[in-house]
């Protein structure tokens, strides 16, 4: 990774949260416990910023259609991460193979 990838990075991660804070205060609140979750056990792929990027799209999109949030995704943001990543390895998969991998 060169110095002009971290750039990129840097510069698209910018525009990534500027989009966020567009967002209203409720979509908001609810976008960073998704974040918060996903950072703690989400998928091993999470940097490469595809799903974070897809919930600001959905966000969006709910938002001009005039919804709220909790008819987006339900009262249970957990719930709702954990059907975004089901079919993805996650770090919390990670963890419970290094506990099995000892236990043997």
């Amino acid at each position: 990774m060169g110095i002009q990838d971290i750039i990129e990075g840097k510069k698209q991660w910018r525009a990534h949260l500027a989009r966020v804070r567009a967002l209203p205060p409720d979509y908001r609140i609810v976008y960073k416990e998704m974040q918060r979750y996903l950072f703690k056990v989400g998928p091993v792929d999470l940097s490469e910023g595809h799903l974070l990027s897809g919930i600001v799209d959905f966000f969006e999109e709910g938002v001009a259609a005039g919804k709220g949030v909790i008819q987006l995704i339900g009262d249970d943001v957990a719930a709702f991460c954990d059907d975004l990543v089901k079919d993805s390895r996650t770090y919390a998969d990670i963890y419970q193979e290094s506990i099995a991998a000892r236990a043997d």
